[in-house]
């Protein structure tokens, strides 16, 4: 039996459902984007053609930023693409950079793991609660935290097990650098 060399390799169907998924995810943020970009051109219009102010346009562009930026952050954004301290990151070894991601993933995984029972009873408390103008209860509004805590809990397990497994982290790149978006 031949041996699957080592290195990062996922099945066809599993790899082509993956970036099936990605797209689908930067798809919802692009709409949620232009949704908000249409509220913030019908907010001027209103105000300065017709001088009737809203406030429902508003509230959406908010809304829509709180889940473009969580949802984002939880399903799109790459591990490499998130912000760190590439200074220090950079300069390190193979070796360092792996210690570094399993402290800082046992770290985050711990932080978010305390607090997310008291995350979890506020955001389903805030059900008493909606928003002034599209009556959005508040706890389908911060519903999207929930799943971004849960996400970026798996994603650092994840990067804790490769790193506990002796997988370093690549090695910072500079040219091949993005705004994650």
């Amino acid at each position: 039996m031949a041996r699957r060399p080592s290195g990062r390799h996922h099945e066809p169907g599993i790899e082509k459902g993956r970036r099936l998924a990605l797209s689908r995810a930067e798809n919802a943020i692009a709409i949620a984007i232009g949704a908000m970009f249409a509220a913030f051109l019908l907010q001027v219009a209103f105000r300065y053609l017709l001088n009737w102010p809203t406030g429902w346009s508003n509230e959406l562009t908010v809304v829509l930023w709180i889940w473009v930026v969580l949802f984002g952050a939880a399903f799109v954004v790459r591990e490499e693409e998130e912000i760190r301290f590439d200074l220090l990151y950079a300069t390190v070894g193979p070796d360092i950079r792996r210690v570094m991601t399993l402290a800082f993933a046992i770290a985050l995984v711990a932080l978010y793991g305390w607090s997310f029972p008291a995350v979890f009873s506020y955001v389903t408390f805030m059900k008493v609660e909606s928003t002034a103008y599209l009556k959005i209860r508040f706890d389908w509004l911060f519903s999207i935290y929930l799943v971004f805590v849960v996400a970026v809990i798996a994603r650092y397990l994840w990067l804790a097990w490769r790193a506990l497994r002796g997988e370093a982290p690549a090695e910072f790149d500079p040219t091949k650098a993005s705004s994650g978006v």
